[in-house]
């Protein structure tokens, strides 16, 4: 009897310490800590935000092409997009709060730099998108943030890319950085190259807000950019778990994946080296044994085809190319830009043909097509002979490289080189560019047309009906279809 007396009391001790703590203290994981550097945070963001983005951008812009089956981004077939870019923003806003936490204004415009370039790419697949009341969930409970404008979110885009620029200070340290290694200095040119990349985008418009889109590229124009290859926003892979590059092991490149003719045909017109870098020899040209600098080696399928028509004449033929064997096989491969120096003078020249800025357009693209072929005598080793000084001064003295006649001639000259140095590097910018200016010339078939975006995701139907049914009525009618038109394009 004594004895469960004593167990009783114990008992009752035991739950009145119990009752006197402080429930969310008991809920606490003593082995999950709630703050981080953001230093911790800033690696994953980055590995996750320079990946290669895989094959559906080429898909779509007629460099590859599928034979085994109907690809949905090649005939222009696709339907709902992916909001994957808020699972990197989550991160992004956690780094922003532990910076100010620990009062470093680094970490804080690096996260601003990272907000605007995630939201940037999900305003440019989508339209409008959840932009000021996005992110809102764990602070305030906000689950269903209301849609901005797309003109609204670009004006939000270049605001913050402004203030990015600003807090970024050499006398803080940055650690866990491995693009740049810390280096302020490169980080504030990939900003301003950045916002450079947005305003060109907006080519159609005059003003986004009450920002003349011209003096601003003017503006951010004079400070400092990406100058040169090692300036370059990149990542470089590493034959490593969780390190390797992209395509490496993707068993798609390897059965019914070729080369598109749109892409080929232009690059053999040109004699343009970088063919053998992305292409490898036709089945038939291989068994002659032909040398890697033969073109006639070469051949790609129409992408506006039927892929079974393909598959009956160029592929049982042994006429048509694959990917080169690389991508696929190599882990670390060249590595993935999101912003390169050759694309910034491409940019540069385009807004010195239109105008914006007063600077030789026909330097900066000779500069960026002589970028992009030395990166590709810098990372692919095996090719390194047809990228020396000769073969690219002979490649930039070609009449059709000359920037001559109308603006809009022009203009194709530097698009179109400008596409020829998207494989697997930018993701679905060369895709975007082909949407504002039209250049170069796709095929497709004539029954259809290139959409202009994505349908939103279904996620959004079921958890956010409201504010996403206001998007679509003040965007497109009501009608959530992907060649409905948005705003940067109108």
């Amino acid at each position: 009897m004594k004895k469960n007396i004593y167990y009783i009391v114990l008992c009752l001790i035991a739950l009145g310490t119990y009752s006197c703590q402080d429930l969310d203290e008991l809920n606490k994981n003593p082995n999950k800590g709630e703050q981080t550097h953001p230093e911790l945070l800033l690696t994953d963001i980055q590995a996750k935000t320079f990946q290669v983005e895989g094959t559906p951008a080429l898909y779509a812009s007629r460099m590859i092409i599928q034979t085994g089956e109907e690809s949905s981004y090649q005939y222009y077939k696709w339907g709902s997009g992916s909001f994957n870019n808020y699972n990197i923003l989550r991160q992004v806003t956690k780094m922003i709060e532990e910076a100010k936490r620990l009062d470093d204004p680094n970490y804080i415009a690096l996260g601003k730099f990272f907000r605007a370039y995630h939201f940037y790419q999900l305003s440019m697949k989508f339209g409008d998108i959840p932009y000021t009341e996005a992110l809102q969930g764990e602070s305030t409970a906000l689950y269903q943030p209301k849609y901005d404008r797309q003109e609204n979110v670009f004006e939000g885009i270049l605001n913050e890319l402004d203030e990015a620029e600003a807090l970024l200070s050499p006398e803080i340290s940055i650690s866990g950085d491995i693009i740049y290694n810390g280096n302020h200095t490169k980080w504030k040119k990939l900003i301003n190259s950045f916002q450079l990349k947005v305003l060109i985008t907006l080519s159609h418009k005059t003003t986004v807000g009450s920002t003349s889109i011209a003096d601003k590229f003017n503006q951010v124009a004079s400070r400092a950019l990406i100058s040169s290859l090692e300036d370059n926003a990149q990542l470089e892979f590493q034959d490593q778990l969780g390190s390797r590059y992209g395509e490496f092991n993707s068993s798609s490149y390897g059965s019914s994946m070729y080369m598109a003719s749109t892409y080929v045909d232009l690059l053999k017109d040109l004699q343009d080296p970088r063919l053998f870098v992305v292409a490898e020899h036709t089945a038939s040209a291989a068994s002659e044994g032909l040398p890697v600098n033969d073109f006639t080696a070469y051949n790609g399928g129409n992408p506006a085809d039927n892929y079974a028509e393909v598959q009956e004449t160029l592929v049982k033929n042994g006429n048509i190319s694959k990917v080169n064997r690389r991508y696929y096989k190599d882990p670390t491969n060249e590595p993935h830009n999101i912003l390169s120096y050759w694309e910034v003078e491409f940019i540069l020249a385009e807004a010195a043909t239109r105008g914006w800025i007063n600077t030789n357009a026909v330097t900066h693209f000779q500069n960026a097509v002589r970028a992009n072929l030395m990166f590709y005598q810098l990372h692919a080793e095996r090719y390194t002979d047809y990228f020396n000084e000769t073969e690219i001064q002979n490649y930039l003295n070609q009449p059709s490289l000359t920037l001559e006649g109308s603006v809009e001639e022009q203009l194709e000259t530097i698009i179109t080189q400008k596409y020829i140095t998207g494989f697997l590097q930018t993701g679905w910018r060369i895709y975007y560019d082909y949407l504002r200016t039209g250049f170069p010339e796709f095929q497709y078939p004539q029954s259809l047309t290139p959409p202009y975006r994505f349908v939103y995701p279904n996620s959004e139907y079921n958890n956010n009906t409201i504010n996403l049914e206001a998007a679509l009525n003040a965007q497109f009618g009501g009608n959530d279809g992907i060649r409905q038109q948005p705003w940067w394009l109108q």
